[in-house]
């Protein structure tokens, strides 16, 4: 078997110096049945990040595919998720626990806090912004890493304010912030913001949950650079310093999506700038 080189084997720095590779694998909305040997088959064909949630109800099939592959564990990294709607210390503290059982892989190499608010009000017009819950919520996460439970802790959905407000009254600054960022919605101020403070930037959705296959001036790009389209989503989401977690649980997609290790021009790349979500 030939050896993987390019973007499978490079890293992004976080800024308490540990590496995180540069591709991720997804797992939202694979069921725990299934989790298994989608995540066998993304490290078999050479992904060495996983990520995963409490609310994916899949921590269980992840860690049991990662055990099957018979990979040492410190060669993969794997992300898990306090779910959104647990907003007090006692909550998180026991969904960190109850992550650890159910993976059975040791200590988390990344740990989050999965969105600001509960799910139900996360797109809604409410006002509540839940920063001191989300303070109590990171305290759990912080004691997580100082005990060795978790190498990296970060959040994920934040705001610049969010974001702030866990800067200005706690310990540890965070180390990720997982948005949805994808070709046509990349939130521009609020990565700037976050890698000015030197916090990396994944990019969960780089598809579009699907939904940018189909885009024309997408598809036009990638039949002139001769690769997918999903290939040149998920480059462009690299090439802007991000980390993509692109997901499948179709073989042929899971290993065509690591087929990322080409440039897109500065031309094609401010053509994918230009298009703007519907």
């Amino acid at each position: 078997m030939e050896a993987i080189v390019g973007v499978l084997t490079e890293h992004y720095e976080l800024n308490n110096g540990v590496l995180i590779p540069k591709l991720g694998f997804g797992t939202w909305q694979t069921p725990n049945d299934i989790a298994p040997a989608a995540v066998q088959t993304a490290l078999r064909v050479g992904y060495t990040h996983i990520d995963t949630a409490g609310a994916y109800h899949n921590e269980e099939g992840v860690g049991e595919g990662f055990r099957a592959s018979g990979i040492p564990r410190d060669k993969v990294f794997i992300t898990t998720k306090v779910q959104a709607e647990f907003k007090s210390y006692g909550q998180a503290k026991a969904g960190i626990e109850n992550s650890l059982s159910q993976l059975k892989v040791g200590p988390i190499d990344l740990l989050l806090i999965h969105a600001p608010k509960p799910w139900p009000e996360m797109f809604t017009d409410t006002k509540k912004q839940y920063f001191e819950e989300n303070e109590a919520v990171w305290m759990a996460l912080e004691e997580a890493y100082e005990r060795g439970d978790a190498k990296a802790i970060g959040v994920s959905n934040f705001s610049k304010a969010d974001i702030e407000n866990i800067i200005n009254h706690c310990s540890i600054t965070p180390m990720v912030n997982q948005i949805r960022f994808h070709v046509g919605h990349t939130q521009d101020e609020l990565v700037s913001y976050c890698q000015s403070e030197g916090i990396l930037v994944e990019a969960y959705s780089p598809l579009g949950t699907g939904r940018l296959l189909k885009d024309p001036a997408i598809t036009a790009v990638a039949e002139k650079v001769g690769h997918s389209v999903a290939q040149v989503c998920i480059r462009y989401d690299l090439q802007k310093g991000c980390l993509p977690l692109p997901k499948s649980v179709h073989d042929e997609y899971i290993e065509a999506n690591t087929h990322v290790d080409f440039e897109l021009s500065d031309e094609d790349m401010a053509t994918l700038d230009g298009i703007r979500e519907s």
